[in-house]
This record gives C-alpha cells, sequence and structure tokens, in this order.
C-alpha cells in the first residue's frame, strides 16, 4: 500500500481527500501544519506529500524547502487558482507538480498516480550510461557529475535521464512536459522549463551559456555526448 501526506489547516478538505484516497488503496495521513509535517516525514516518511502553500506558522515554499534537505519524495503542492508565481516558485525549489485549488479529487487521483508510475523503475535492470562527466544509473535512480551525487527529485531524474540517455539527440518539449508531469497534463504552461532551470542549477551550468542542457530554440533540449 503507497502512503500519502496530505498537508492542510483545512480539516474538510484534509478529510474529504483522506477518505477518497483511502477508498482508492492508500494509506493516508494527514496533518493541518508544516511542523508536523516536517516531522512526519523524518520519522516515518511518506512515498508522496500533497502539500498547501497556505499553512499557518511555516507556509509550504518553507516545508517544501526543509522536506528537500532530506527526502526526495514527489511533492504536489496546493496553490491559488491562477496563481502562476507561486506555481512557479514551487517547482523552482523541488515540487514535482502543483494543482490549483478548488480540484477535483480525481484530477488529484491522477497527478499522484502519474508521478508514483514514474518513481517506481519499471524497466529491466540496465547497465548505468554517461554522456561526459555526466552519469546515470537507472537502476539505483542516481545521477552523478565526476562521480559527485546530484541530488534530483523524481521529476528531476527523469528529465536527465532521458536526455543523457539520448545524448546528441533533441528532446522535444512536449516529451519532456509528459516527464515532468505524465502524460495526461502535458500542456502549454512552463512547469517543463523550471525543471530545466533547476537541473542546470543543480549541475553548475552557467544558465546564459549553458553546457550541460542546451536549449534548441522552438524544438526542446538536448544533451551533448560530450559535454565539459
Amino acid at each position: 500500500m503507497r502512503s500519502v501526506l496530505v498537508v492542510d489547516d483545512d480539516e474538510r478538505l484534509r478529510s474529504l481527500v483522506a477518505e477518497y484516497l483511502e477508498s482508492r488503496g492508500f494509506e493516508v495521513i494527514s496533518v493541518p501544519d508544516g511542523e508536523q509535517a516536517i516531522e512526519r516525514m523524518r520519522t516515518a516518511p511518506a512515498d508522496l506529500v500533497v502539500l498547501d502553500v497556505m499553512l499557518p506558522g511555516k507556509d509550504g515554499f518553507e516545508v517544501c524547502r526543509e522536506v528537500r534537505k532530506f527526502s526526495a519524495a514527489p511533492i504536489i503542492m496546493l496553490t491559488a487558482r491562477g496563481d502562476e508565481t507561486d506555481r512557479i516558485v514551487g517547482l523552482e525549489i523541488g515540487a514535482d507538480d502543483y494543482l490549483p485549488k478548488p480540484f477535483n479529487p480525481r484530477e488529484l487521483l491522477a497527478r499522484i498516480n502519474a508521478i508514483l508510475r514514474r518513481s517506481i523503475a519499471t524497466e529491466p535492470a540496465r547497465d548505468p550510461f554517461s554522456a561526459g562527466p555526466i552519469a546515470i544509473d537507472p537502476d539505483r535512480r542516481l545521477a552523478t557529475l565526476r562521480g559527485e551525487k546530484i541530488d534530483l527529485t523524481t521529476t528531476e531524474f527523469e528529465i536527465l535521464r532521458t536526455l543523457v540517455a539520448n545524448a546528441g539527440r533533441v528532446i522535444g518539449r512536449e516529451r519532456l512536459m509528459e516527464l515532468a508531469r505524465g502524460e495526461e497534463f502535458a500542456s502549454f504552461d512552463r512547469s517543463i522549463d523550471v525543471h530545466i532551470s533547476h537541473i542546470r542549477r543543480k549541475l553548475g551550468d552557467d544558465p546564459r551559456q549553458p553546457t550541460f542542457v542546451i536549449t534548441v530554440r522552438g524544438i526542446g533540449y538536448t544533451v551533448p555526448k560530450e559535454p565539459t
């Protein structure tokens, strides 16, 4: 049974989400504030976190930053409808997806399932592969740069894994968007650009003249076979 931590100060919403997800086979833990969420993820981590931005005390952004210091568990942030700034900030600090409020529980379930499918290694065993100093170990879900581990979220790992596996080829934005948000939600928004920006930062890439993840204007992104 997969576990989901729901963090929201709205007791009614927590109860509704818990009831819906439990009826679909999930174990649900719900807490009303950020401090309890962080403590729970330290002591008994869930497989995925549904995290509201507007929380008493530590807000969702602070909680996301703290959790990212010790956990790569997927995080779906709940944001105010139409507030693009919240969504972009959430992605920049390590969230895997976002969902505007109010939302349909079926859409939340679809997003949870899409992210969890990507976080489970379903491919047969594969040897590590690389492009220059970037190495990917698919079975261990490990990415390294010159031997040093790169701390990536589930979504960031899948995007970088795809780019390195296809080094020298341009991967279209739509395909990468499918990896970032699931095939059901590939769309026109900017989330893929934010994920790429986050990956570049973790690689130490210069966003003005990147050498690891190159933008091919109007098409998508590529990792050279021998990035410097």
